[in-house]
């Protein structure tokens, strides 16, 4: 698959697939996007000491490396990421990411994409990792995740990856009182998370980014 590296908005780079037309993060700013969507809206809101956390589009790895640098000040998450396409590393190494992180934390990104598939390493002593090569739609997902990035791409470049039964699925695999986010706020998704159980919220997106995301809660007692 041809894969183009360019720069976003806010200095940081994203990936372009031609064959889809789509983005790997928003042109008006990837670091931006991940920071606000995932971190900001999502494991911000999560106060369950040991969070698990469940990543739909493991991608560059951006979502995880700005989480392993949350741990790092909060306390331990386990993270398990999903992603059908791998990326090379020659592709990962492209993309700079190490150069707008602090040092402690740049030094683990080449890390995250270089440790085996399908089994969990210990990143460091707040950040265990499980990266699973696979294809959401037919994988059966344990239960208890307590936050869940879901950062599929577009609904109209991949319709099967927003399904009524991958929403069912997935408010099925949570904790109570579990967090879903994702940069989607088109109204049929919405509609679909609130058809599945989640109580959904309509945010504001990153700055000079996407106006609206979505989170969804999964009420009930632990």
């Amino acid at each position: 698959m041809e894969i183009e590296i360019q720069t976003t908005a806010d200095g940081s780079n994203t990936l372009f697939v031609p064959a889809l037309d789509e983005h790997y993060h928003s042109i008006k700013g990837a670091l931006t996007e991940s920071q606000h969507i995932f971190i900001k809206m999502g494991l911000h809101e999560c106060k369950v000491a040991e969070p698990r956390i469940l990543e739909v589009g493991f991608g560059t790895g951006l979502n995880a490396i700005l989480t392993l640098a949350e741990a790092e000040g909060r306390g331990p998450i386990h993270y398990t990421t999903l992603e059908r396409y791998p990326l090379s590393m020659e592709v990962i190494r492209q993309l700079g990411y190490d150069n707008l992180l602090e040092e402690k934390t740049a030094s683990f990104f080449p890390t995250l994409h270089q440790v085996p598939w399908n089994e969990w390493q210990e990143i460091t002593e707040k950040f265990r990792l499980r990266k699973i090569e696979c294809d959401l739609t037919t994988l059966k997902i344990e239960e208890g995740y307590d936050v869940i990035y879901y950062d599929a791409f577009a609904p109209e470049k991949q319709p099967d990856m927003w399904t009524q039964e991958i929403f069912d699925k997935l408010y099925a695999c949570m904790a109570p009182d579990g967090i879903f986010v994702t940069y989607c706020a088109k109204g049929v998704v919405r509609r679909m998370l609130q058809t599945a159980g989640f109580t959904v919220e309509r945010l504001a997106g990153p700055p000079n980014g996407k106006r609206e995301i979505l989170r969804g809660r999964k009420s009930g007692e632990r």
